[in-house]
């Protein structure tokens, strides 16, 4: 029986690499330039791209025009203090599909170190939630236009 610390190590690079491809969903790791060094098959489903699209491109692939300016000032903060304010908080932001179509995202991000804790890059996990936020907007317009009928009605 394997004890608590045999548990706890590191699967071979193999079992990572499995394990990244089996996930459902999409894991984008990039280096601290931005560049994306990791693309699951879960983000090729989510985003369109291959990873031959994707691998060795930047963040930008996936960002809307309209939040690269932010996004990047906040990844350059990140890599130079290699601390990130979002650890675990679920951030939802829109992104971009292949097609040109936006996407509603959910994600985790987390900070990838070396052995000498210096930060080589960033991994997120990232879930397509438009169907949901599409629901939800449907719903809260409903509920205006019911709020805006008058009394009676």
């Amino acid at each position: 029986m394997a004890d608590a610390n045999t548990l706890l190590d590191r699967p071979p690079a193999d079992d990572l690499t499995g394990l990244v491809a089996a996930i459902g969903d999409a894991v984008v790791v990039a280096d601290p330039d931005g560049a994306i060094t990791v693309w699951n098959p879960a983000a090729e489903r989510i985003f369109g791209f291959t990873a031959d699209d994707a691998l060795g491109q930047t963040l930008d692939l996936i960002t809307p025009e309209r939040h690269r300016r932010r996004h990047w000032d906040g990844y350059a903060k990140t890599m130079r203090t290699g601390v990130t304010r979002y650890g675990a908080e679920t951030l939802r932001v829109p992104a971009i599909h292949k097609d040109g179509h936006q996407l509603s995202i959910a994600f985790t991000v987390g900070m990838i170190r070396d052995a000498s804790d210096r930060v080589t890059g960033i991994v997120a996990v990232i879930r397509d939630e438009t169907e949901r936020w599409t629901e939800e907007k449907r719903l809260r317009q409903r509920v205006a236009d019911l709020e805006a009928l008058p009394n009676g009605s």
